[in-house]
């Protein structure tokens, strides 16, 4: 390509590098939230339906914690390996619940939250 012809080229390139919104208060306003894991809205259901029972706010069963709040839980997931307890297979004695495994799509669910930082809202 001649110089002559690159002009018009470079001048697209440059009108349409100039259009872009790249102010940093509005760049995240385009990205859904709604991928994100939060204990208030995934994880609180599924603790309180699959692990209060004996994880109330006085332990019954053996259990050694409650995990009726959100540091509670969040604490369990960091230093007590609650994801790892509820990712074991079934006839692990140390599997949660011990009625039995979640469905995996249950156990992403907290992983995810992990993944997401733990997010409490």
């Amino acid at each position: 390509m001649k110089p002559k012809n690159l002009f018009p080229l470079l001048l697209s390139a440059s009108f349409l590098l100039s259009c872009s919104n790249d102010n940093p208060d509005t760049l995240m306003e385009d990205v859904p939230n709604d991928n994100v894991v939060t204990y208030q809205q995934n994880v609180k259901s599924i603790i309180d339906n699959n692990c209060i029972s004996c994880h109330a706010a006085t332990p019954r069963n053996g259990a050694p914690m409650a995990l009726v709040t959100y540091d509670q839980v969040k604490n369990a997931v960091q230093n007590r390996g609650l994801l790892n307890r509820i990712s074991l297979n079934n006839g692990n004695s140390l599997l949660m619940p011990q009625s039995g495994r979640l469905p995996q799509a249950t156990i992403d669910i907290v992983a995810k939250w992990q993944q997401d930082g733990l997010l409490q809202q």
